[in-house]
């Protein structure tokens, strides 16, 4: 039977458009349709949502040996592509804003921080701010935020008695938010407000739940206890800063910095904006400092090779300098370093970086393979993960603070970004100088002073916080040394 002319006309249309498609689709479409990413096994329509939610190192450890070091995750309608290794992690940490930006992906810590700052103003404006961070971060500043640690230290532990139990986790976190009150906040906070101040910040580090990064605004009890706390902080710098500038009060803290501070069009910083620089600059550096000298101490008291060394460190700097503890004396202490710096290798608080991609961009991993990136995925790269690598670092899960040490320095034999507990490149902590000496203030005092011994077991990582700590109780037995010193 003879075809309708109209319906034959149809099919050919039809076929021939297929085959088009295909000329193009073999021909036109850019080589990176061809070089994407394998994709991790997930549902439908939620993608690996459930997964990701379990937790991300888990799903790091089962995908990374199965897909390489460059892989995506189809989260809901977002794709994720994870670049593990410091091959395929130079474009994450060196690319522009242009190209990788972090606005979009951090715009869940808008509610905390507040208006005006940090991730809820452009670029250009980012980078001004973070000048100011930098300025109340230089080596003079230092010198006399080392000051306030020693201080804070000798004061605190004052308190301890001749011998007793308590739990170091505890401990430390206390004195750390006091410490930060004394050099971030000013001392109208510390002398006077520190009570207040403290429980505002519970309220405002609760309020940074994991369902906030996906709904910050979500009206649950947490976020309008963030809320409250957020208006109340401002209202109290308010005051202070307003007192500072009517009185012409200039105090030596980063409150004092941000106050000084002015754009490069010669506009000064606004009530809001020291605000919220002052709670970006407290999150940034509380958790991870606090969070760092507890793992420190866990390690050390179960390594007794390396509790030797850092104890006969610093009684080579006590006959050296006297019982005086200062900046120039904490850079001296280099076996306490890299004994910090090998317990935030195993332990990040942040386990996740994340970019938004405006730009296509091309990886090659360590076997030689490329990897087209798309327009428009979120990259993630994880230190938590990176940091384990055994083809960067040997047998990885090993405490071992020689690894850093003359003739290994493995973090620098496998390349740049081999290390990435505190990011690195374009975006690499501001206050990293400042968390290493927090932690020396804290641990030469605890040395010099205190005989310590665990008494609970190693603590277990708390993976469910979003800034990923210690699990429970870190019980420490402590006895005061007979001949004390600073």
């Amino acid at each position: 039977m003879d075809l309708d002319p109209k319906l034959l006309n149809v099919i050919t249309l039809l076929i021939a458009t297929l085959i088009a498609a295909k000329i193009i689709a073999t021909f036109l479409i850019p080589r990176s349709r061809k070089r994407l990413p394998p994709v991790v096994n997930a549902w439908p329509v939620f993608g690996g949502l459930f997964r990701f939610l379990k937790g991300p190192i888990v799903m790091l450890r089962q995908e990374y040996p199965k897909l390489g070091s460059v892989f995506t995750l189809n989260l809901l309608n977002k794709n994720i592509t994870f670049l593990i290794g410091p091959e395929v992690s130079a474009h994450f940490f060196k690319a522009s804003e242009s190209d990788l930006s972090q606005q979009e992906v951090y715009q869940f810590n808008v509610p905390t921080f507040g208006p005006g700052v940090v991730f809820d103003v452009d670029y250009s404006v980012r980078q001004e701010q973070f000048r100011f961070f930098t300025e109340a971060l230089r080596v003079n500043k230092l010198k006399g935020y080392v000051d306030q640690m020693v201080f804070e230290a000798q004061e605190y532990f004052s308190k301890w008695g001749e011998s007793g139990e308590v739990d170091l986790k505890q401990e430390l976190e206390r004195l750390i938010i006091l410490t930060a009150s004394g050099c971030l906040l000013g001392d109208e906070v510390r002398n006077k407000l520190f009570d207040d101040v403290s429980a505002l910040f519970h309220d405002l580090d609760n309020g940074m739940q994991p369902i906030s990064v996906i709904f910050p605004y979500l009206p649950i009890p947490a976020h309008r206890r963030r809320d409250q706390a957020r208006k109340k902080l401002a209202d109290i710098f308010a005051t202070i800063i307003n007192s500072r500038k009517q009185s012409g009060k200039c105090e030596n803290d980063m409150l004092q910095c941000f106050i000084d501070s002015k754009y490069k069009n010669g506009r000064p910083t606004t009530e809001s904006e020291v605000t919220g620089l002052l709670i970006a600059a407290l999150f940034a550096g509380q958790h991870t400092s606090s969070i760092t000298s507890t793992w420190t101490g866990a390690y050390l008291l179960c390594n007794p090779k390396h509790m030797a060394a850092v104890i006969n460190e610093q009684k080579d700097l006590v006959n050296k300098h006297g019982d005086n503890v200062d900046h120039d004396i904490l850079s001296e202490m280099n076996v306490l370093y890299r004994c910090i710096k090998e317990a935030l290798r195993l332990h990040p608080p942040l386990i996740m970086l994340l970019r938004s991609s405006h730009s296509d961009f091309t990886v090659t991993t360590k076997e030689g393979k490329d990897y087209d990136i798309p327009k428009g995925h979120i990259v993630a790269t994880s230190p938590a993960f990176a940091n384990r690598l055994p083809h960067v670092f040997k047998d990885p899960d090993t405490y071992d603070p020689d690894r850093y040490g003359p003739g290994r320095e493995e973090d620098k034999a496998a390349g740049a970004f081999s290390y990435i507990s505190f990011g690195g490149g374009r975006h690499g902590c501001l206050g990293e100088p400042f968390a290493y000496l927090q932690i020396k203030a804290i641990w030469s005092h605890l040395l010099r002073n205190f005989e310590l011994e665990l008494v609970s077991p190693f603590p277990e990582t708390d993976w469910n916080a979003m800034v990923v700590g210690v699990k429970g109780k870190v019980m420490v037995r402590y006895k005061r040394k007979v001949l004390q010193c600073s």
